[in-house]
């Protein structure tokens, strides 16, 4: 799980640092990234955090972190389709289709990893898939609708930032599996 996020948090920030170079210089591009990937982690661990008192993540909030951070990584792909076929670029908007389509199997994976041993209802699963794929249609009307450099750079920093802030929680996981019987 850990390895697919790394990947696609890499991936979205390649897609970022791509993009940089069509921001007006008035917007900062690489401004955009740090603002995305510093300030992503802030607002969701500050949301995970209200209203809680203790600091042990439930697989099912594990599950939850991961699938939130897929989701907004998928915006910035959803973006990169749209945008592909705002510009007539037909064939590389339908290959984006199928290479993210063949990508995203791999999420769901890491999205129930957490879960395996918790047995979550139906339900539970497919709220967890809608929360992680419904972005890539908000996406892919964004950026077919209404195509911004600057959308895209901050939509993919964003979803770069929002994945680090899972392999965080996941690494805090792990690292109290081996003390506290972690069982996720």
């Amino acid at each position: 799980t850990v390895g697919l996020l790394l990947f696609l948090g890499v991936d979205a920030l390649e897609g970022a640092l791509g993009l940089t170079g069509q921001v007006a210089s008035a917007f900062q591009g690489v401004g955009l990234i740090v603002l995305g990937v510093v300030g992503t982690p802030l607002v969701i661990h500050a949301a995970t955090r209200m209203g809680r008192r203790d600091s042990v993540v439930t697989p099912l909030g594990l599950s939850m972190l991961i699938a939130i951070g897929i989701g907004l990584h998928n915006l910035g792909e959803g973006l990169a389709i749209g945008s592909s076929y705002a510009i007539g670029e037909v064939a590389l908007g339908t290959s984006l289709v199928f290479g993210f389509l063949l990508h995203n199997t791999t999420e769901g994976l890491g999205i129930v990893a957490p879960l395996a041993r918790a047995r979550p209802s139906l339900k539970t699963l497919v709220i967890l898939g809608l929360i992680a794929g419904i972005p890539t249609i908000f996406g892919t009307w964004i950026g077919g609708f209404s195509y911004s450099p600057v959308a895209s750079v901050l939509f993919l920093a964003i979803g770069a930032g929002a994945i680090i802030q899972v392999i965080l929680v996941l690494a805090q996981a792990l690292r109290s599996e081996g003390h506290e019987g972690f069982s996720g």
